[in-house]
């Protein structure tokens, strides 16, 4: 399984790719995280230390690294580089392992515009498309809510784009233009999860001002999970309520996906 989380900044990416994370990785599947979020946080809601965490360098920063692998020249402009550069060994050698899942840290391109050209984003595309079309593992990125990582072919072999939306207009609209983005990847399909809802009224709000989406189901508010921020712990350590639902979002995905994928 391969699965984009994306949505508005603070809908709960995070928290839903954590929990399905963890879920694969005991029920038995290897499993490569992808924190490909500007605001980094993933490490932390795996339960990854924050000194830890604030030790990990984001690929996109591995200036020696992407100089190697594409050729191109430490501080130069308008060079040439290798837009296909080898990355099949990064995830073992620049991974950080935390109960059975390999978590990796893209950072973000701070050169350009969306998508630009340069070494770093050949290198994070590159390295994005490998785990997507080329690993066994289970494979899930925590993004924003753009697609700029993704290239058409990559984007096609993911097998859900889940949409986390909280009950509010602002988060309905990114929804709709995300769609539009993966639609202009070849994307057919993306799914919708409800985050920090409170009530049967919010979550009804929600599929109603949806109605073209599939609801895969949702991650409710639960004051464990804000604590388990607070604490720097992952929410799978601090509120079950909540993995119980991640677990049923995973049965449903599994149940639709097949489907659509023969389709």
């Amino acid at each position: 399984m391969k699965l984009a989380i994306t949505g508005k900044g603070g809908v709960g990416k995070t928290t839903l790719t954590s929990l399905l994370a963890w879920i694969y990785s005991t029920e038995g599947d290897k499993v490569i995280a992808i924190d490909a979020n500007p605001d980094a946080n993933l490490a932390t809601a795996l339960g990854i230390s924050d000194d830890e965490a604030r030790r990990i360098t984001p690929i996109a920063e591995l200036q020696e690294l992407i100089q190697e692998r594409t050729g191109a020249k430490l501080g130069s402009f308008g060079t040439f580089f290798k837009l296909n550069p080898k990355v099949d060994d990064i995830p073992e050698q620049f991974s950080i392992q935390k109960d059975g899942i390999k978590l990796l840290v893209m950072g973000t391109v701070k050169k350009g515009g969306s998508g630009c050209l340069c070494p770093e984003g050949a290198l994070l595309k590159s390295l994005i498309s490998h785990l997507i079309l080329s690993r066994s593992e289970v494979v899930i990125m925590d993004m924003d809510a753009g697609v700029e990582n993704l290239g058409r072919g990559t984007a096609k072999g993911v097998n859900a784009f889940i949409i986390v939306v909280e009950p509010g207009q602002r988060s309905f609209q990114t929804a709709r233009a995300i769609r539009d983005l993966a639609k202009d990847l070849g994307v057919k399909k993306c799914y919708i999860v409800g985050s920090k809802t409170h009530d049967d009224d919010e979550r009804q709000f929600i599929i109603d001002n949806l109605p073209d989406f599939d609801v895969l189901g949702f991650i409710n508010y639960h004051p464990e999970i804000a604590k388990a921020d607070r604490l720097g712990k992952s929410v799978f350590e601090t509120a079950p309520a909540a993995i119980a639902e991640a677990k049923d979002i995973k049965r449903k995905l599994e149940q639709i996906t097949p489907k659509e994928q023969s389709g």
